[in-house]
């Protein structure tokens, strides 16, 4: 279970009522709220998406630090749809939505809510803060609202309907329910302060008219309610205690607060703000990620060069990784951007230690051991994972003919390169040493095949008489090779910052994806499920996708084996 915790979950837990030395700021909140005897000792969270679009990275970290909490104080956590804008909600979000969340480990038990489930109750209470006086009923347009709101540096002019009868108001509401009115001609707003330093707090809208059909309430509702209003009043209703959210929502914190000062609430919760994720390479704005979806920069939400979850998953992530990098990251006041490669750090530690290492050509060269028997067959045992003795070994066959990597031949080479060129010698891993002989071409002076042969002594990858050589090259019997499509994937984006510096389609980077049609990969790869991680020897990690068919299997890159974070560490 200590594995589907969120961030910093178990640190100093069994002591958290009487030490706070080593809690983030989040925790200790709440460690003085249950001292203090607030809440009836409880505490309860929740993550509230609105479901107009997919969850990202930047959604895992809040995800697992509402749920970390819960699970750490004994808790208890909600998921609760922000179903209040119908124009840009869809059942595909909210399905995609709580398949991510499942696959992270937050478990929302059976609290599963919508703001939608308290349309009725938002609508009394909005009744109820215009018999109180402290709401009405306006016809100020958007742009005549914005006008009359003021500047940061000017008090806000009232509205002309600001000092409307509570029984008129009243009864323009129930018209704007029941769709007596166009779009725009009414809005209900808060009385609150005109000449408020927080702009928000300038009279805010409560409710606007939308004549659009809601996935869950049909036609029912004519009019629906702004997010600030429905939001802590969510909250209240779920008695949620602490209502943990990015910090730019700290603006809002007093409307927040007013709210439930102001409404008949059966439970006060506490909104504290953290600093939301920002990565390099990345953006993070769901609007900048749907517009990369339907302008076809991206295959869609899933795609493997995208932020999102499912991304994510499909190009090989695990959610123990993304845990431990959001564990790593910490909770913290001030935003900041993190170093992609401390992702990709995350997941490099655990693929080592988990992945098979299995063999796969991506640029097949053809290469015929002259003087190994034509027709023969043998298997050559293979380590799984050389740092997991209980992953065992497998058998791989070698034959005549075998693929090398084209990258691993070179006619004319440098001093240093010490794989296979002509007259030298080379290991092939876990199998024999190889002269290469002869070099084959084309009409055109491209090379076609290697001709080389074999010292049938050093079976297994060792000479008896001690001889050494520095290179060792990965391989796959040319009879037995698996084919298949090998999706090379990079950073989406040429700049660590692609927001700075003109537009961010500007930035995206043309090489973020090269597809190898002719791949060569050992047979055991030929019926693996979706999803299996391995890696391909002095290649990288990869993932099969779910574009695999019988027979023509897909594998995405997921990350190289260069460990560019632990380089970054090391200068630190």
């Amino acid at each position: 279970m200590s594995d589907e915790r969120g961030p910093n979950v178990g640190a100093e837990s069994s002591e958290s009522a009487e030490n706070t030395e080593n809690l983030d700021f989040i925790r200790t909140f709440v460690t003085e709220d249950l001292a203090a005897g607030k809440n009836e000792g409880r505490v309860h969270t929740r993550f509230p998406p609105e479901p107009n679009g997919y969850l990202h990275i930047g959604h895992a970290k809040a995800i697992l630090i509402s749920f970390g909490i819960a699970q750490e104080f004994g808790g208890k956590f909600n998921l609760r749809f922000d179903d209040t804008n119908p124009e840009k909600e869809e059942q595909e979000y909210v399905d995609a939505i709580m398949r991510d969340m499942k696959w992270l480990g937050a478990d929302w038990e059976d609290r599963l809510y919508h703001s939608s489930d308290y349309f009725d109750t938002l609508y009394e209470w909005a009744q109820h803060l215009i018999r109180e006086g402290k709401a009405y009923v306006c016809s100020l347009n958007g742009e005549e609202i914005r006008e009359y709101r003021g500047t940061v540096t000017e008090p806000g002019r009232p509205s002309p309907d600001r000092d409307r009868p509570a029984a008129e108001s009243l009864e323009l509401l129930e018209g704007m329910k029941n769709g007596d009115f166009d779009e725009g001609a009414y809005t209900v707003r808060a009385k609150i302060d005109m000449a408020h330093a927080n702009m928000l707090m300038r009279d805010p809208l409560l409710y606007r008219i939308r004549k659009a059909k809601h996935h869950r309430t049909g036609d029912k509702w004519n009019i629906y309610p702004m997010y600030d209003y429905a939001h802590g009043q969510g909250d209240a209703i779920e008695g949620i205690t602490h209502s943990l959210c990015s910090l730019e929502f700290e603006v809002h914190r007093p409307l927040y607060d007013w709210f439930i000062e102001n409404l008949p609430v059966p439970h006060v919760p506490r909104q504290i703000e953290f600093a939301r994720l920002n990565l390099t390479y990345t953006v993070m704005s769901k609007r900048k990620l749907l517009q990369l979806v339907n302008e076809g920069h991206v295959t869609g939400w899933d795609d493997p060069r995208m932020p999102t979850i499912c991304g994510l998953r499909r190009l090989g992530y695990t959610p123990t990784s993304i845990r431990r990098f959001c564990d790593t990251i910490g909770v913290a006041k001030r935003d900041s951007t993190v170093d992609l490669d401390l992702l990709k750090w995350s997941l490099r530690e655990e693929l080592n230690r988990t992945a098979d290492r299995v063999m796969a050509v991506l640029r097949p060269l053809k290469v015929v051991i002259t003087n190994y028997p034509e027709g023969q067959t043998e298997q050559v045992e293979c380590v799984n994972n050389p740092e997991d003795e209980s992953a065992g070994t497998r058998r791989v066959p070698f034959s005549r003919e075998i693929y090398i990597e084209q990258d691993d031949f070179r006619e004319e080479a440098p001093r240093k390169f010490f794989r296979l060129k002509p007259g030298k010698e080379v290991r092939l891993k876990h199998a024999y040493f190889i002269t290469c002989d002869e070099v084959i071409k084309d009409d055109a002076g491209n090379i076609v095949e290697l001709r080389c042969s074999y010292d049938p002594e050093t079976k297994g990858g060792n000479a008896p008489d001690g001889r050494k050589v520095k290179g060792t090259l990965h391989w796959v019997s040319a009879e037995h090779a698996v084919d298949a499509e090998v999706r090379l994937y990079d950073n989406l984006f040429r700049e660590p910052f692609p927001e700075e510096g003109g537009h961010f389609l500007d930035h995206l980077n043309p090489d973020s994806l090269e597809v190898l049609k002719d791949a060569k990969l050992e047979p055991g790869l030929a019926s693996v499920e979706d999803n299996y991680r391995c890696q391909f020897m002095r290649q990288g990690y990869f993932c099969r996708d779910e574009d695999s068919r019988p027979g023509a299997p897909v594998f995405n890159r997921t990350v190289t084996l260069k460990d560019s974070w632990a380089k970054i560490e090391a200068r630190k």
